[in-house]
């Protein structure tokens, strides 16, 4: 078998079998075949597309490259969730709670992210003293007493992905959305969870910018899961503005204790009502989404999910004083308000420039390098549709330099006020199996 065949035989647009996709991975992976090759073959799938078995094949061949995690010592099912991206999305510290109080058993491994501000890893240990390494006796044995842990994801755990991922950085080949759902599922398949609950982002903070290319998105990964043997299920969700009202991670965790509170935004705790229903539904904690929506909020309501949080921090070495009194997380050394040019109603708030006006504040990174600054962000005070006054404060700027004109820029270019009535949408499509 030849690499060179395998590439002509895609860029000719025919399907490859699944021996020809095993060979490519397991010799990649293993640096026998050359970046410049497989370069050749992305863009070939780039324009020529792949096939439901050739996407699932694929998928399969990444997620067994590399280190597989056995969860089976873990009682229940353990159901993980999986986001494709945003800003402000806060989710997952909110969801693993309270979808463990409900009894789902939450064993999430997560990233770092790149880009607006840090993933869930980056926004945990901005509470001090948070630990994201454990050992994988450690994290079964916290699933097992608390229902939920979140580690840093395995360096082995489908390697064969990371190196795809970086070529495809760098070769203008990551918008493929062949190669966007073996990515994502791969890793999950390789995490060992029995359930996976997708939230397929869409708007000017996402990936996917229209609905068909969503909607074709989610119904891959969600074939591939029901391939694999994994109840998976995906929701369509807005991401056109930001999430929630906080960006920066310190800020982020603050709304999440908010939530836990009873005390969160309107939409971010919709979106979390949405997929934690889903979640303790696959998890067989409820035999329908009314009655699991209504024992979310009742372990919200009661405390249950806010302890739960609590212990969770502690049994991962995070200080619980900031979790008692959150607003000792909030450090940034100044505090500018950004005020309405002129009376309206807000019309659009641009969630990519939003994000990345916070993150030259220092809220995320451009490469991995990057340090993060955690106690800097964004912190809305209106949404889409919210009428505003001249003079009124839109959002306060969490800022640890003084000087935040290109942050003011982007802020004034991309929060727009007009004269029409908006209403916004949260939830696009739900798609199952």
């Amino acid at each position: 078998m030849r690499m060179v065949d395998i590439i002509e035989k895609k860029r000719d647009g025919q399907a490859l079998s699944t021996a020809e996709i095993q060979f490519v991975i397991e010799n990649y992976t293993a640096g026998s075949i050359p970046d410049y090759q497989v370069s050749a073959l992305l863009m070939a799938i780039f324009y020529q597309d792949m096939t439901d078995d050739e996407i699932t094949a694929l998928t399969q061949a990444m997620a067994t490259s590399g280190e597989t995690i056995d969860l089976s010592a873990i009682e229940g099912i353990k159901v993980d969730k999986h986001s494709t991206g945003g800003v402000g999305d806060t989710t997952t510290l909110i969801l693993a709670p309270l979808v463990a109080a409900c009894g789902v058993p939450v064993a999430k491994m997560s990233g770092r992210g790149l880009g607006h501000t840090g993933g869930t890893l980056d926004k945990l240990e901005a509470i001090p003293g948070f630990k994201v390494e454990l050992s994988k006796e450690e994290f079964i044995q916290q699933v097992n007493t608390l229902k939920v842990s979140v580690i840093g994801q395995s360096g082995n755990l489908a390697p064969a992905d990371k190196k795809l991922y970086a070529l495809r950085d760098v070769t203008a080949t990551v918008d493929s959305i062949p190669l966007i759902a073996s990515s994502i599922m791969s890793k999950k398949i390789a995490a060992g969870a029995d359930a996976i609950v997708l939230d397929v982002t869409i708007g000017e903070g996402a990936f996917m910018k229209n609905l068909e290319d969503a909607k074709r998105l989610a119904k891959t990964m969600v074939r591939i899961g029901k391939l694999a043997n994994r109840a998976t299920m995906a929701i369509i969700s807005d991401m056109s503005e930001p999430l929630g009202e906080a960006i920066g991670n310190s800020l982020e965790v603050y709304e999440a204790i908010q939530c836990l509170q009873g005390k969160g935004p309107k939409d971010l705790m919709e979106l979390v009502y949405v997929l934690g229903s889903q979640m303790v539904v696959l998890g067989q904690k409820s035999p329908d989404l009314a009655t699991a929506r209504q024992m979310l909020t009742e372990n919200l309501a009661n405390g249950t999910a806010l302890k739960i949080f609590k212990e969770f921090v502690a049994a991962q070495g995070g200080d619980v004083r900031y979790v008692e009194e959150p607003e000792k997380l909030l450090t940034a050394q100044y505090q500018f308000e950004f005020k309405a040019a002129k009376t309206g109603i807000i019309q659009k708030m641009v969630a990519n420039e939003i994000g990345v006006a916070a993150m030259l504040l220092g809220a995320g990174r451009k490469t991995k390098e990057d340090v993060i600054d955690p106690a800097v962000g964004i912190v809305l005070h209106k949404k889409v549709g919210d009428t505003v006054t001249a003079g009124e404060s839109l959002l306060t700027i969490y800022a640890n330099q003084e000087n935040i004109a290109e942050t003011e820029r982007l802020l004034f270019e991309n929060i727009i006020i007009g004269k029409d009535a908006v209403e916004p949408v949260l939830i696009h499509d739900i798609i199952t199996a």
